[in-house]
């Protein structure tokens, strides 16, 4: 039985006991549908092999090989990953477009007498589904951009807003990175499509009655794009800026970036990526203050002549009638719910939304 894809919020309510992608690990490493596993029933180098095979000499050979080769990996599955599954578990199975890959292991399931169900396109159609979202709808509810010098808690008050009542698109979240040269972050970030597959899922679950926060970013978040449709709404979006003292913000750097200066090869790995943009003393100074463990000096330095004059600059695009300040004189965390909330009245200010 094939399973048609309509909708984003069809694949998030899926009640399937398992999704399986049996795509190879670097397909399945680049993206794949949300919370499916992998059970590749050709491996990279087998699928290489195949392919190779069925272009050079003789499609029937590679059909032959192929089918032994699943076989074989099915095998393999069925006696370890698969081995203690039940007689009324149901599976949902998917490949590259719902071809011979998924469909020789649907039925392989199926004798055993699983209820498997396949995806009708297979990973094509959750991906036509993503580039809908991404590149051909507007975004569904009120977008309020939040602002703010390096160091203003943006992405901690922006995790704390739901419960504000508002709705949230966390971007450095999604991409896994913090947004700027400190922003690495533990795995790595994942590639650009599955960055599109969150962000779209999220996208397609708004309210379109409730404001939804994002953090201001640039165009891109690391190494990865945000979508043209999203950022023309975050560049048109009213803004919710922060005003926090430098002291307060550098201090509150040197506490969020620990897992950086914990590491002083990484840091100063990073400072170095510096010196195409500023001149050889203060590249010196910075690894001064990083060799002597100063870093709220150190982040008070850097945000004074590189990231606020960067920030002011940026900022000087967007329209400041459209704009709400916020103050606050402390960045500590028992702060931030204040924080928060001053910055959700701000947003349904701007937006001329009522709380729930």
């Amino acid at each position: 039985m094939a399973l048609t894809l309509t909708s984003l919020a069809q694949v998030a309510a899926f009640d399937f006991d398992a999704v399986i992608d049996v795509r190879s690990p670097s397909e399945y490493a680049e993206d794949h549908l949300p919370g499916a596993i992998n059970l590749p029933v050709l491996d990279d180098a087998e699928r290489a092999r195949v392919g190779t095979i069925y272009k050079q000499n003789s499609p029937f050979r590679a059909r032959k090989l192929g089918a032994a080769l699943v076989a074989r990996n099915a095998a393999r599955h069925l006696e370890g990953p698969l081995a203690d599954m039940p007689g009324g578990w149901r599976p949902l199975v998917y490949c590259w477009r719902g071809g011979q890959r998924s469909g020789s292991f649907a039925t392989i399931l199926g004798q055993v007498g699983w209820r498997v169900e396949l995806v009708e396109g297979g990973y094509k159609a959750w991906r036509k589904l993503v580039v809908e979202e991404l590149q051909e709808r507007p975004v569904r509810a009120p977008v309020v951009v939040l602002d703010g010098n390096t160091g203003s808690a943006k992405t901690e008050v922006l995790g704390l807003l739901a419960a504000e009542g508002l709705q949230v698109i966390d971007l450095e979240g999604l991409a896994n990175h913090r947004g700027s040269l400190f922003g690495d972050m533990p795995g790595g970030q994942p590639s650009q499509k599955a960055f599109e597959g969150r962000l779209a899922t999220a996208l397609a679950g708004l309210d379109p009655v409730r404001p939804v926060v994002v953090e201001a970013e640039s165009s891109r978040v690391g190494n990865l794009a945000v979508p043209k449709q999203l950022w023309a709404a975050m560049c048109a979006a009213p803004r919710v800026r922060i005003s926090a003292p430098l002291v307060a913000r550098a201090d509150y750097l040197a506490r969020a970036y620990a897992d950086v200066t914990d590491d002083p090869a990484r840091l100063a790995a990073v400072v170095e990526r510096l010196r195409p943009v500023h001149a050889a003393e203060v590249i010196e100074t910075w690894l001064g203050l990083a060799g002597q463990g100063a870093y709220p000096d150190l982040a008070r330095d850097l945000m004074e002549r590189h990231y606020d004059p960067r920030y002011e600059k940026h900022r000087a695009r967007f329209a400041p009638e459209r704009e709400a300040l916020v103050e606050t004189p402390s960045l500590a965390p028992d702060a931030l719910r204040s924080l928060a909330s001053g910055v959700a009245a701000a947003a349904r200010r701007l937006t001329g939304s009522a709380r729930d």
